[in-house]
């Protein structure tokens, strides 16, 4: 929004109350203050009279004052009246279409908190590419979505007409990061019966609570804390297997990805054994393990494992590959 008009208004209009209180002054010998006061009077044409008999050269100032003055309030007020309403139009017109956009989601990830794992989870998943709205309540990280471009809704997650608003009966997951265990918990349960089938993934700040937030209704709980400490125990057990994870999980074009796909209704591998198939030599990628529709896992398939509609398989390989693996399957 232009607030240049505004400003020059603003400026000018202090300039004639400056030059009518120092002329009143000057010329006809009033005090400050009620030179001051003869100004505003004149400029408001509140038709008060005069705070005394005026000279020629006073009243050819008060002339001056009322024509000037008046033009330039009434240009004044009219700018400020532009900024409110464009302001609050620009607020509304903005909130709807977040919400048409937001409305228009379909397999996407509610992210309920965009605090310390909450910002690094979506800053993930954007990179992935994967469709998602925030809920947040705090003022200064919603500026943080809106200077992001990401979708948001701003008030507290463990409202149900919060996740509704989210799209949670058309969502792929939902996803908790919440400082508070109590909160991650309610916002479960209530995620759970408005969204039984939903994929719930929920943030354990205490690792005791895990067993809460499962028979809140969560399909799988992290606790980052209890995951940090074993990641600095395989760092100095394991260091060379972390070095290949790490470099495994890279997101530059070069490095190796572990990625998993999934084997669909009419995929071209559908039936086929894992030689039959073609992956190891077409897309020179390596199977680590698949998992049945059922939730098997078979780790380190051998070359006669058979793939079927409904299989996840879990591949390293290079990124460009693996992109083009997922495609043809």
């Amino acid at each position: 929004m232009d607030y240049s008009k505004l400003g020059i208004a603003l400026v000018s209009l202090l300039a004639i109350v400056t030059l009518g209180t120092l002329g009143y002054v000057y010329w006809e010998g009033m005090p400050l203050f009620e030179a001051f006061y003869m100004t505003l009077i004149t400029i408001s044409t509140v038709g008060f009279s005069e705070v005394k008999p005026l000279s020629t050269a006073g009243r050819w100032l008060t002339i001056f004052i009322i024509i000037s003055g008046i033009s330039l309030l009434s240009f004044t007020l009219g700018q400020i009246a532009r900024v409110i309403v464009e302001g609050e139009l620009r607020t509304i017109f903005g909130r709807r279409k977040l919400e048409k956009q937001i409305a228009a989601l379909c397999k996407h990830y509610i992210i309920c908190g965009y605090g310390r794992t909450g910002s690094v989870l979506v800053d993930e998943l954007v990179s992935a590419g994967k469709p998602l709205v925030v809920i947040e309540l705090d003022e200064k990280r919603i500026d943080m979505l809106v200077a992001k471009g990401i979708l948001y809704l701003q008030g507290d997650a463990t409202e149900d007409a919060l996740l509704l608003n989210a799209g949670i009966t058309r969502a792929a997951g939902l996803i908790t990061t919440l400082n508070s265990d109590a909160d991650s918990v309610f916002v479960t349960l209530s995620a759970r019966v408005l969204c039984p089938d939903l994929y719930i993934l929920a943030r354990a700040s205490n690792s005791n609570n895990e067993s809460k937030l499962l028979h809140a209704g969560a399909s799988r709980v992290v606790s980052p804390h209890q995951l940090g400490g074993e990641l600095m125990a395989e760092i100095i057990n394991k260091p060379t297997v972390v070095d290949f994870l790490t470099y495994a999980m890279g997101n530059n074009d070069m490095a190796l990805q572990l990625e998993e796909a999934s084997v669909g209704d009419n995929s071209v591998i559908h039936g086929k054994t894992l030689v039959e198939s073609g992956l190891r030599r077409d897309y020179g990628v390596i199977i680590i393990a698949i998992k049945r529709r059922n939730g098997e896992m078979v780790f380190n398939p051998e070359a006669k494992e058979i793939f079927y509609a409904g299989d996840r398989i879990v591949v390293l390989g290079q990124k460009e590959k693996l992109t083009a693996m997922r495609q043809e399957i």
